[in-house]
């Protein structure tokens, strides 16, 4: 039996209360997680909409996640597990997708966990508004010494200061940063509709799929509310690891490239410099710093892809890295990629951490002719 209608007036119009809310979690070995995160899911208060689905796709998993969804789908008909080959989150997502029946569409990633309301203020808003998407702010969540904390990104800061309705990209370019799927409710037919996908097998494909969105939409929700908890896993390999991969490396700039078409596609010069200014520069510092890592893969074939891209994404596209708003120790660190200075990008390194970033960029810059911006 399909669940009643219910319905607000605001404004002399009545909008319906969503009848299903469908949430997308694709799960690949986090058997230590995934019944928290699907906890925090399931007692969510549904205040605003009749009720939820829950489709989790197991993607192969090797270490009994699929046995602990299995357990939890027994014991409530809310979830449903679909199990596929190892085949990357993308095509998981995709798969859980394909599956979903509800109004409303929503992701959570096994390894997090949601706040105690995460999606009433949201359903809340769309169904004032009537726009496309809504999407929240998200806290970053560290256990360190046993101690919890959390922490808002500064860019996240920025764009969720205040409450913005009815925003269209061009009036909030810089949303565009927020690359992150799981802080945001959709419309499902406005997700269908614009055939918006995730790039597969890439560690980057929130970016191109959420260009999409934001570019689609006739219109989407800011909101100020804390939608997200973010989880940094004590367990993941280092960062500088993963960074110092030629595959990772690549897979960035696949999905940067991607991103530039879908912005030069829309034909916004607005946007395309809020793109090169403020958010294709934010994480290019730790691959700047994993080029003169000892233990970076192949160091040759690193460096001369790493300084192509960054001559053809702001030089040859005529935005200097020197014009971009990341901090100046990392657009000195970019000019000298693009000088092609290996070297003295190490040195400067070594420079900032050991004196600090303001010293060091001071005793450098006092032995060098520096370009305007640096």
């Amino acid at each position: 039996m399909r669940a009643p209608l219910e319905s607000m007036r605001v404004g002399g119009i009545r909008r319906r209360k969503p009848r299903l809310l469908s949430v997308v979690v694709p799960v690949y070995n986090v058997a230590d997680y995934v019944a928290d995160s699907l906890d925090s899911i399931l007692r969510q208060p549904l205040r605003e909409v009749c009720a939820i689905e829950v489709v989790v796709v197991d993607d192969g998993s090797t270490d009994g996640s699929a046995d602990i969804v299995k357990d939890i789908a027994a014991k409530d008909s809310r979830v449903t597990l679909i199990s596929q080959p190892n085949s990357g989150v993308s095509i998981a997502r995709h798969t859980g997708i394909e599956a979903t029946t509800g109004d409303l569409l929503t992701f959570v990633d096994p390894d997090d966990i949601l706040p105690r309301d995460a999606w009433s203020s949201m359903i809340r808003t769309l169904r004032r508004t009537g726009s496309d998407f809504a999407v929240g702010s998200a806290e970053r969540v560290t256990v360190v010494n046993g101690e919890e904390r959390r922490y808002v990104t500064p860019l996240m800061r920025r764009n969720h200061t205040r409450t913005r309705l009815r925003c269209r990209i061009e009036d909030a370019p810089l949303m565009l940063a927020d690359v992150f799927v799981w802080n945001k409710i959709f419309r499902r037919s406005f997700w269908t509709d614009n055939d918006i996908t995730f790039p597969e097998r890439t560690r980057y494909q929130d970016q191109v799929a959420l260009t999409q969105a934001f570019l689609s939409a006739r219109s989407f929700d800011i909101l100020s509310d804390v939608v997200y908890d973010w989880r940094v896993r004590s367990d993941l390999s280092s960062a500088t690891q993963k960074r110092a991969q030629i595959a990772n490396l690549v897979e960035r700039i696949t999905t940067k490239r991607q991103t530039v078409e879908l912005v030069a596609a829309f034909g916004s010069e607005k946007l395309m410099r809020t793109l090169r200014t403020e958010i294709l520069p934010i994480d290019m510092w730790e691959h700047f710093r994993a080029a003169v890592n000892p233990t970076t893969e192949d160091p040759d074939r690193y460096w001369s892809l790493l300084r192509d891209v960054v001559l053809e994404l702001w030089y040859d596209a005529g935005v200097p890295f020197e014009e971009t708003t990341v901090p100046r120790g990392q657009r000195l660190m970019a000019w000298l990629v693009a000088q092609d200075r290996r070297s003295d990008l190490a040195d400067l390194i070594e420079m900032i951490d050991e004196r600090g970033p303001a010293k060091a960029i001071q005793a450098f810059a006092a032995a060098e002719d520096l370009p305007v911006g640096l």
